[in-house]
């Protein structure tokens, strides 16, 4: 065996270059990740594209992260039951075919059909990523492995949402979808040439099968159920005013159901689908729920931010995706930092350190006006792209502490989860408050707007004036000049439908805080790999 190199019985890379297998799978993450936030700027082409509103098309994101969650429970035991090799094959292989037929999709629902089984597909590649790399390198070269993987998953949500919008902007929002194709059926022929199983997973799973261990089904369609239920409760409740309509009562009491069967369940199961009993733990409840917030901030931002500018302030898709370009570059240079700093300090000052900037960011945002500039907006994103990788790389080493190298799957597992279910409520909720702030706003706003008011009918005449010397006849000049002050309230709702939404985030993001100054102490020097 060569100095440097693992046993090729023991490697996931066999004989081949472990380097080989580390570009393939960082390839495939890249791919996964960037799913997350390309479709982000599109929304507005997607929504018109197939006839909908911008609150139905954001389900195109929430869909996604909720069955990758769904996934990412169950990865752990499939991969070691049923061979990691062809597990990591079978998620590659749903998310290629499925992100072809989201391009292909003639409809919402069949898009959010598409989507679904693309975040299936995608929630099994991240786990199993860091598995393999950890299997393909010796301990000395596994830091440089990692490296390479940290570029991909930091890299990928930071021109996601730019090459998004010039995407949308020059070909059509199909191509969002389509260009996984290629590449999916690229990583996938190598992934089988090159991959394989190590000889201890080979006898991991030969004695889980001896044993009879079976996967928990019931335990995890209950949590499939719970998340799945929430989630239509969530997007719907606003458009169908919530427990008026059935549909809503009904996805509310199998929600209820779901949830309180399945703590039971899960609490007195030798193998759980999830370990619930992790959450008992107050220092992993604490990075669970600070995950949680820091998920709903990042990934509401990066479609609201675009949505905003687009509706707005007339930003074309790729302008709009060019406003986050910015934030993604200092992201990837604070995820270098943080690797530096995160063997000098402890996570729980990096965490308030990282919720500060991202509070910073959403109260500058509550700044917003109508002649908001594009540096307005960016250096905003900015601000969270220096405090995001403290949030996610500190919470990631904090959950860790005190616990069982057996819990470390589960552990990792549900610290993804809580990301993408914090991301998905997040922008349900983000969605449903700006529809109803926007409500608030424009009733007392109309309120305002009394005819017999002399300021309005100074108003009402100089913009009737206005546009009688620009070409319009009398009645004619009066109804462009309503029709004009009916758009300014419409804009001024809108403004500050969206600074109300900001200053909510604001306050998720100052909740971290607290929970982060509980946390206990962890060994510093150690590294941890997160998606």
């Amino acid at each position: 065996m060569a100095a440097g190199r693992l046993d090729p019985a023991e490697s996931a890379a066999g004989h081949h270059n472990p380097w080989l297998i580390a570009c393939v799978v960082a390839l495939a993450t890249f791919m996964e990740i960037l799913d997350t936030t390309i479709a982000n700027v599109a929304l507005r082409y997607i929504s018109g594209g197939l006839a909908v509103g911008p609150d139905e098309a954001s389900w195109v994101v929430t869909t996604y992260l909720v069955a990758n969650a769904i996934t990412l429970v169950a990865s752990s035991f499939m991969a070691k039951r049923y061979g990691r090799k062809a597990f990591f094959l079978w998620s590659i292989g749903l998310f290629t075919v499925s992100s072809v037929l989201c391009g292909f999709a003639w409809s919402l629902e069949a898009l959010l059909v598409f989507r679904v089984m693309q975040g299936l597909g995608g929630g099994g590649m991240a786990p199993l990523a860091q598995s393999i790399l950890a299997d393909s390198f010796p301990k000395e070269k596994r830091g440089q492995a990692f490296a390479l993987y940290g570029i991909a998953i930091v890299v990928a949500p930071a021109i996601g949402p730019t090459l998004g919008g010039w995407i949308s902007d020059n070909l059509s929002w199909h191509w969002c979808f389509l260009i996984n194709g290629p590449i999916g059926v690229f990583a996938l022929a190598l992934m089988y040439a090159l991959l394989q199983d190590p000889r201890h997973a080979v006898e991991e799973r030969k004695r889980l099968k001896r044993e009879g261990v079976r996967f928990d089904v019931v335990g995890f369609l209950l949590v499939a159920t719970f998340l799945g239920s929430l989630e239509v409760c969530l997007d719907e409740g606003q458009r169908k005013d919530w427990f008026g309509s059935n549909l809503i009562v009904t996805f509310a009491v199998l929600t209820v159901v779901s949830f309180v069967a399945m703590i039971p369940w899960l609490l007195t199961r030798k193998n759980p689908a999830v370990d619930l009993r992790l959450l008992g733990k107050q220092q992993y409840a604490c990075c669970f729920c600070i995950m949680m917030a820091t998920g709903a901030i990042l990934i509401s931002t990066t479609g609201f931010i675009p949505q905003l500018v687009q509706d707005s302030y007339g930003y074309t898709a790729t302008l709009a995706g060019l406003v986050l370009l910015p934030g993604g570059i200092v992201t990837v240079i604070s995820t270098v930092a943080n690797g530096r700093l995160s063997s000098l300090i402890q996570p729980k000052w990096l965490i308030v350190a990282g919720a500060t900037m991202m509070m910073i960011g959403m109260y500058d945002l509550t700044r917003l006006y109508g002649d908001s500039t594009y540096w307005f907006f960016a250096t905003a994103r900015i601000y969270m792209g220096i405090g995001i990788p403290l949030m996610f790389l500190s919470v990631t080493t904090a959950s860790y502490e005190g616990l069982d190298a057996s819990q470390t799957d589960q552990a990792s597992a549900l610290i993804n989860v809580a990301r993408n279910v914090g991301g998905s409520m997040g922008v349900s909720l983000a969605q449903n408050m700006l529809a109803y702030r926007s409500q608030f706003h424009n009733s007392r706003l109309v309120e305002s707007i009394d005819p017999v008011r002399p300021a309005y009918q100074e108003t009402l005449r100089q913009a009737t004036q206005y546009f009688s010397q620009h070409g319009y006849a009398g009645p004619d000049a009066q109804s462009q000049a309503v029709a004009w002050i009916g758009s300014q309230l419409s804009a001024q709702v809108g403004y500050w439908a969206y600074i109300d939404v900001f200053w909510c985030l604001s306050i998720v993001a100052a909740t971290a805080i607290p929970l982060a100054l509980i946390l206990k102490k962890v060994s510093l020097g150690g590294s941890a790999a997160a998606h």
